[in-house]
C-alpha cells in the first residue's frame, strides 16, 4: 500500500515536472517571438530616423563602400561589387583589384563623391565591422539599385537586411540581359 502511495507521488511529481518544462518551453518561445517583433518593429523606426538626415560622402572606397564626414564607413546593403584591395594577414590593404573593380569605384564616384547622400537602414544598422549598413539615395537616384542596373555588382543578400531583395534580384537580370557592367561579353 506504502508503495502504491510512493508511485501515485513519484507519477504525479513527474506529471508536475514535465508541466512545468513545458510552460518554460512556451514562455522561451513566446520570449524569442517578442524579440524578433521588437527587432521588426524597431528597424522600421530606425529606417525612418535616418530617411531625413543627409551625410557628406567625403571619400568613395571601392564601388560599393563610401566614408562620410565624420570618417564613418557605409556599406551598400544588398550589392556586392568586385574588391579593389585585399586586406593581408598582418592587417594592412594591399591594392589588388578584381577584375572591374575599378570600373565600379569610377560609377560609384559619379554618382556619390562630394554629394550630400539620404541613408536608409534595415533591419541592422551596422556590420561586424562597424561599418553603417544602408541604402544609399542622393536626390531620387537610388544608388544600390543604379550600380546593380548599370552591372557594376552582383546581388549580396544578407538577411535580416531584404527589404529590396526583388527590386535588386530584377535590376541584377535586367543588367545581364544587356550585358552592361561585369555582364559585358568577351
Amino acid at each position: 500500500m506504502i508503495n502504491m502511495l510512493e508511485n501515485k507521488q513519484s507519477t504525479n511529481l513527474n506529471h508536475q515536472k514535465k508541466v512545468f518544462v513545458n510552460w518554460l518551453l512556451v514562455l522561451r518561445i513566446c520570449l524569442v517571438f517578442g524579440i524578433w517583433l521588437w527587432v521588426i518593429s524597431t528597424a522600421g523606426v530606425i529606417a525612418k530616423e535616418g530617411q531625413g538626415k543627409l551625410y557628406h560622402v567625403t571619400r568613395v572606397i571601392d564601388g560599393d563602400t563610401v566614408q562620410i564626414e565624420g570618417g564613418q564607413l557605409v556599406r551598400y546593403i544588398g550589392i556586392d561589387t568586385p574588391e579593389i584591395r585585399e586586406r593581408r594577414n598582418n592587417g594592412r590593404w594591399k591594392y589588388d583589384p578584381e577584375p572591374y573593380a575599378e570600373e565600379a569605384k569610377k560609377f560609384n564616384e559619379t554618382l556619390v563623391k562630394g554629394q550630400e547622400v539620404r541613408l536608409e537602414f534595415d533591419a541592422q544598422e551596422t556590420d561586424r565591422f562597424g561599418r553603417l549598413l544602408a541604402y544609399v539615395y542622393v536626390g531620387d537616384i537610388f544608388v544600390n539599385r543604379e550600380i546593380l542596373r548599370q552591372g557594376y555588382a552582383q546581388l549580396l543578400t544578407i538577411p535580416p537586411n531584404v527589404r529590396y531583395v526583388g527590386q535588386f534580384r530584377d535590376d541584377l537580370i535586367e543588367a545581364r540581359r544587356h550585358t552592361r557592367g561585369l555582364w559585358k561579353r568577351k
